[in-house]
């Protein structure tokens, strides 16, 4: 008897605690999806070659990929474009350098590897100009690409981003002789922050969309198309069934989009090594009035109305997908069974070994024709 005194003396608290390291654990993780993101750092600059124009970083499934990226560093370049892979082995890769690196300049070593590729609209040598987007939230940022069509494209960018991420897509547009409106959104570090400073994953975030919608019919477009990046994806969707204008919306084009939440948190949990049921019991934290200030969401996030594939019926315009089954970070199940459920609307492109939001990057001529092609067969090039 006094055994078994013992051994629940010591079982109880342990069982506590272990309860109390779960909950934290799950209001963590449910803070961590909507709390607007930093860059992170995710490689090292090994060596800089200044007269060969070389560099070299560590191997990952992103670095070794061939094509053309970018890479945030810190020190005298903030920011540098990276060229073809000239060699690797098992821990590096070596890269021909775009940006000219001088002798001497200092770079440091943690870097974020990216697909930006441009930072700033002036580098694609097209006219432009700043406006500001009247929104809910108030003056939300926003480039504009002008050209003679009153059919617009409106870009909207994706999670822990800024609108540089969009500019790889305007040139193609351009040469379709569409004018490209880019926009920004609450809590994105540029466009004005909401009341609770965190991200409802599209849920409200298509409220400032629709205002870049309302802006283009107001300076000349008739009708508009959305194109979003990754979660920029699931606010174009969003905005596309709960728009006042979505009569006006003629079509989407979506790269390596957010269909459905559910898909895309357990596939990171699960990257992140959290097993089940953290990764529900954290959306259950988000979907919960109750509980969802807790988890940082200013308020329940509905995970069902974010899921596009279980509300495919209630979609009117053509979609354009474009994603890599490798993709590494928003896996594309959701975007092919969102093609099998609407065949009649949505168009699919599946590519393969390309990272997330990096199909430009790897295989630029087949992203650009994909885009291309469609918007024609659309009839939504100018000349159509």
């Amino acid at each position: 008897m006094k055994s078994l005194r013992h051994a629940v003396a010591i079982a109880v608290p342990a069982l506590v605690a272990l309860g109390a390291a779960a909950a934290i654990a799950v209001f963590s993780t449910a803070r961590r999806v909507v709390t607007p993101s930093v860059r992170r750092t995710d490689t090292r600059i090994v060596a800089v070659d200044t007269g060969a124009q070389t560099i070299e970083l560590t191997r990952t499934s992103d670095t070794e990929l061939p094509g053309r990226y970018g890479l945030f560093t810190t020190g005298t370049y903030g920011y540098v474009k990276l060229g073809a892979v000239l060699g690797a082995d098992a821990r590096t890769v070596r890269r021909k350098l775009l940006t000219q690196i001088e002798p001497g300049a200092q770079v440091d070593r943690d870097a974020a590897f990216s697909g930006w590729y441009y930072v700033t609209p002036s580098e694609l040598h097209l006219p432009w100009e700043s406006v500001l987007i009247g929104s809910p939230v108030g003056p939300c940022p926003a480039w504009l690409f002008p050209a003679a069509s009153d059919t617009w494209v409106i870009q909207v960018h994706g999670r822990g981003t800024t609108r540089s991420e969009c500019l790889r897509a305007v040139p193609v547009f351009h040469a379709l002789g569409l004018p490209t409106l880019v926009v920004s959104y609450r809590n994105d570090g540029e466009a004005p922050r909401s009341r609770g400073g965190s991200y409802a994953l599209g849920a409200s975030e298509w409220r400032d969309v629709d205002a870049a919608i309302g802006h283009a019919l107001r300076h000349g477009a008739r009708r508009v198309v959305l194109m979003g990046w990754s979660m920029g994806g699931a606010i174009a969707l969003q905005t596309a069934v709960s728009s006042g204008h979505r009569d006006r919306i003629a079509a989407l084009v979506l790269d390596s989009p957010v269909v459905d939440w559910r898909t895309v948190l357990r596939f990171q949990a699960r990257e992140e090594g959290l097993v089940d049921p953290l990764p529900g019991l954290a959306m259950g934290v988000l979907q919960n009035t109750l509980t969802a200030r807790f988890g940082g969401a200013e308020g329940a996030i509905r995970f069902d109305r974010l899921d596009m594939v279980a509300r495919a019926a209630e979609l009117e315009a053509p979609i354009l997908i474009l994603h890599s089954d490798d993709d590494g970070f928003v896996p594309s199940d959701a975007s092919h069974a969102l093609a099998t459920a609407r065949p009649d609307l949505v168009t699919m492109r599946a590519f393969a070994v390309a990272r997330h939001t990096k199909l430009w990057n790897y295989d630029q001529s087949r992203w650009t024709g994909a885009i291309t092609r469609w918007m024609t067969e659309q009839g939504l090039s100018a000349s159509a």
